[in-house]
This record gives C-alpha cells, sequence and structure tokens, in this order.
C-alpha cells in the first residue's frame, strides 16, 4: 500500500502531460537518454534521502528539519522555520495543478458524455474549447458569477475546480490507509493496465511508425546541450516527486523494517514507466494523425488540442478517449492528493487539528486561491518550479547529508534494507545537492525548468 501511495504521489501529470511534451520538444532519444541517466541519480539519492528524513523524525518537512538541526546543534527552531520554504512550494504548486486537474474533469466528462467526439476533426472547435477551459475567470467575482451562470456544464471552469478539489479532499480525509493507499491501489493499477491497453491499440493504427521513428531519433549534437540537460532534471525532479515536501511526508508514514532503497528504487521505475507509456501513446498517435512533429506546437495542446483531433479521426475514437481521459484523470487526482498532503499533514502536527479540520482548511485556502490563479497558471507554475520547489528539494537534501550526523543519517537508510547502501550513496547525495542549485540558478535564467 505504501508502495502504491509512493508511486501514486510520483505518477501524475509530470507524466502524462509534461513529459510527452518535453519528448516532443528535445526529439526522442535525444531527450530520453538524459532523462534516463538522471533519473537514476535522483532515484538512487533525492527520493532514498527524503523518505529516510520523514522516517527518521516520523514527521514532514517542519518536524524533519527541526530534527536535524536539533540533532546537530540542539537548535530545533532554525530547522523548523527552513522547514516552512517547502511546505509553502507544496502549497502553491498543488493550486496550481487543481486547475489543470479542472481541465481533466472537464474534458474526462466531456468523452463520457459525447461532447468531445461530437466536435470531430474540426479544429475551429476543438482549439477554442480548450481555449474557452484553460484561461478561466479573471477575479474571484467572474469566477463565481462564471460557475453560477454557466453550471455544472456549462462556459467555465470553476465548477469543475471545486468538484476536482472535492474528490481529492475526500479522499485525504479518510486517511492515509484509508483513503490515500486504497485508492492508489486501485488508480495505479487500473491507471497502467489503460495505458497499455492505449499503447497497443494506437500501435496498429496506420501512421504510428513515424511516432516511433520520432521517439527513437537521436541528435548528438542534442547530447551536449546544456539546457537539454536542465530540462531533463527539471523534469525528473517534478515527477519524481522530490522537492522537500511529499517525499518526506510519505516517508514520515514509513515503519522501521520498511526497505528504503528498494521502495526509492521501485518508485522511480514505476514512474518512468508511466512517463514513457504516456509518450508511446501520445507521440505514435500524433505519427498516426498525418501531422508532422515538426508542425506541431509542445504544450497543453499536445493533450487537449492535437489528441482530441487525433482520438476522433480513429476507427472507436470515442472509447478510446474515454479510457485515455479517465486514465489522465486518475493520475491527476493522485498528484493532487500528494501535493496537499505536506500542508494538510502540517496542519495536523503545527496546530494540533484532527484530519477532517485539518483537510477543511488547506481545502477551502485551495479553492480561493485556485479561482484567483486560473489566468495566470502559467506564471504561477513558472515561480513554483523556477524558484521554491528545486530549493526545498536543496535544503531537504542538505539536511539530509550535511546537518545530521553522517552514521545516524546512513543509519536511517539502512534499517531495514536488504542491500544496505554505501559510501557512492554520499556521493550521489552531494551531486544531486549541486544539481538542485544548479537547476535553481539555470531555471531562473531560462525562464524555467520544464
Amino acid at each position: 500500500g505504501f508502495i502504491l501511495a509512493c508511486i501514486g504521489s510520483a505518477v501524475g501529470m509530470g507524466n502524462i502531460w509534461r513529459f510527452p511534451i518535453m519528448v516532443a520538444k528535445w526529439g526522442g532519444l535525444t531527450f530520453l537518454i538524459p532523462y534516463f541517466i538522471i533519473v537514476l541519480l535522483v532515484g538512487n539519492s533525492g527520493v532514498m534521502e527524503e523518505f529516510a528524513l520523514g522516517r527518521r523524525a516520523q514527521a514532514g518537512p517542519i518536524g524533519a528539519f527541526g530534527h536535524a538541526t536539533e540533532a546537530r546543534n540542539g537548535n530545533r527552531k532554525l530547522g523548523e522555520a527552513i522547514g516552512l520554504i517547502p511546505i509553502v512550494g507544496s502549497m502553491m504548486l498543488a493550486i496550481g495543478y487543481t486547475v489543470v486537474m479542472s481541465w481533466i474533469f472537464k474534458y474526462t466528462f466531456m468523452s463520457l458524455t459525447g461532447g468531445l467526439y461530437a466536435m470531430g476533426q474540426d479544429m475551429s472547435q476543438i482549439g477554442p474549447a480548450f481555449d474557452a477551459a484553460a484561461p478561466g475567470a479573471k477575479t474571484f467575482g467572474e469566477a463565481v458569477s462564471m460557475m453560477l451562470q454557466g453550471g455544472i456544464f456549462g462556459v467555465g471552469n470553476s465548477m469543475w475546480l471545486i468538484i476536482g478539489l472535492v474528490v481529492a479532499m475526500i479522499i485525504m480525509a479518510m486517511g492515509v490507509a484509508n483513503g490515500i493507499e486504497k485508492a492508489n491501489k486501485i488508480m495505479m493499477p487500473v491507471l497502467f493496465g489503460l495505458f497499455v491497453i492505449l499503447a497497443v491499440y494506437i500501435g496498429f493504427q496506420p501512421g504510428a511508425s513515424e511516432g516511433y521513428k520520432f521517439l527513437f531519433t537521436l541528435d548528438p549534437a542534442g547530447l551536449v546541450s546544456p539546457q537539454v540537460w536542465i530540462y531533463a532534471f527539471g523534469q525528473a525532479f517534478f515527477s519524481l516527486s522530490v522537492a522537500g515536501n511529499g517525499s518526506v511526508i510519505y516517508g514520515s508514514y514509513l515503519p522501521k523494517d520498511e526497505d528504503i532503497p528498494a521502495s526509492a528504487r521501485r518508485v522511480a521505475l514505476f514512474d518512468t514507466l508511466a512517463a514513457l507509456l504516456a509518450a508511446i501513446v501520445i507521440i505514435p498517435a500524433i505519427g498516426a494523425s498525418g501531422f508532422a512533429m515538426g508542425d506541431i506546437n509542445p504544450g497543453p495542446g499536445l493533450m487537449f488540442v492535437y489528441l482530441v483531433n487525433i482520438l476522433n479521426g480513429m476507427p472507436g475514437g470515442r472509447i478510446i478517449g474515454i479510457i485515455f481521459y479517465v486514465a489522465v484523470l486518475f493520475a491527476g487526482i493522485s498528484s493532487i492528493i500528494n501535493l496537499y498532503e505536506a500542508p494538510v499533514a502540517t496542519m495536523q502536527e503545527q496546530f494540533k487539528l484532527k484530519r477532517l479540520p485539518a483537510v477543511g482548511v488547506i481545502g477551502v485556502v485551495g479553492v480561493i486561491v485556485a479561482l484567483l490563479i486560473q489566468p495566470y497558471t502559467s506564471q504561477w507554475m513558472d515561480i513554483v518550479s523556477i524558484y521554491i520547489c528545486p530549493l526545498g528539494a536543496g535544503l531537504a537534501a542538505i539536511m539530509f547529508f550535511f546537518v545530521l550526523p553522517r552514521k545516524e543519517a546512513l543509519d536511517e537508510v539502512n534499517h531495514g534494507a536488504k542491500k544496505p547502501v554505501g559510501k557512492w550513496f554520499e556521493y550521489l547525495g552531494y551531486l544531486f545537492i549541486v544539481m538542485c542549485f544548479i537547476a535553481l540558478v539555470a531555471g531562473a535564467m531560462l525562464g524555467g525548468i520544464g
């Protein structure tokens, strides 16, 4: 249950939505090779140390960072103050993903009712349908007005935003074992199963081979481009949910006999498989549509515009569209559950609230801010991705590898491990810290790290 919950925390919109965009933008193996190398690094350093940091303290980032500084110099308050940074990052990222999830809920409903299929391959309808969903209201007052005037199925996106957040909060209110783990025991196997079905189906469509050719295209010059490596790191960084918050929280729920190295590697493996499945579905589907990869604009429209056009032109496209958006819905719910878990757990730890009131407080704050930022979702996510998340991950790694006494840190990782980690783990940890701060600086220079 824990492993599926962690896979659920990692497998989400970063895999299903963002990963195919990155592959389309940078080109097949030119992006995949750096990505695989970096996943090995992050899975064997960042994921492990965040699990261990949380398990040692049996607390989220505030408590875990406080335990680390207390062990070093007796100053618990310093660590607790620093631990607020990844909590803020998790909350901000969760709010941004809440807006994206509203698009997913809307498109899933439209696929079930036949609204998407009815548009056929008319791009003059498909494009404006997404434009109407994505920008949202410009003020909170407009959001409320659109919600009341359009209703659930009318113009606007606000009601879908509220529905998506309520679903996530209901699962969270049930707790970790009864809510998150049970939901992911269902959602994750179904998600993988649905994507395998889609991958097989699309693989037999005429023209899909063009997509496979693109996936396995390698530009040697691209492999030496610093940008490709920075974007690959950014993708792995967010896809594996390593930002000093979610993985620390899940680690705090671990029993002492859990094999942390094995769990971290399983999470990295299944997260990467999910991302590859999404790319193997979406990129060959574009090839099967007759669109040239060079003519595609990599971005949100890849899933919400081009893919709709492609599915509607396929035999059985309506059924395939339903399967696809239901699968994406599961991935999206698992993402926002993970992201909201850190601030919910913080409310429980710091203010001694019961689970239900903590979920309620965070849910109300989340829905209000998400409604307000709808037209600025891209800029909001850039701020989080460029500054707060890399900083949170780097700080968590510093707490583990430098602030905690070295023996205590290694003992925590190896407790319960069938194959204890060696000196290489420390060296990878130092490299991970350097990469976090390179990503922070380079992201600011590039205007985003993917």
